[in-house]
């Protein structure tokens, strides 16, 4: 997991996904999951920063891709937090946002005549 500027624009969250997650596959992991958190507010200010853009990177490898990726977000001065956890056991599945079934009918508000 890291944690992103608040100020930076869209465009550029999406190349710093892209950017670490370049990184990963090519230390020889595998990326099992990207996800983009939002924007929340930090426990404490960080560098002035009452905000940041969470993003979490699952990936699945042997460890040698850590250093490469971690030297990257401190080197980065859009990063402000990052870390690295080692998960034991399966990953959890992601959770899946309930969606209205398509074949109960929607109730319609009355028509005022």
């Amino acid at each position: 997991m890291y944690i992103l500027r608040p100020d930076i624009p869209e465009e550029e969250v999406e190349s710093h996904l892209a950017k670490y997650r370049d990184i990963v596959v090519e230390a020889g992991a595998q990326v099992l999951d990207s996800q983009m958190r939002g924007k929340r507010r930090l426990a404490y200010p960080v560098d002035k920063n009452k905000e940041g853009i969470y993003v979490q990177l699952s990936h699945n490898g042997d460890g040698q891709q850590v250093a490469p990726l971690e030297r990257a977000m401190r080197l980065s001065e859009d990063v402000i937090r990052y870390l690295t956890v080692k998960q034991d056991g399966p990953l959890p599945a992601p959770r899946t946002v309930s969606t209205p079934d398509p074949e109960t009918p929607v109730e319609s508000e009355p028509q005022a005549t």
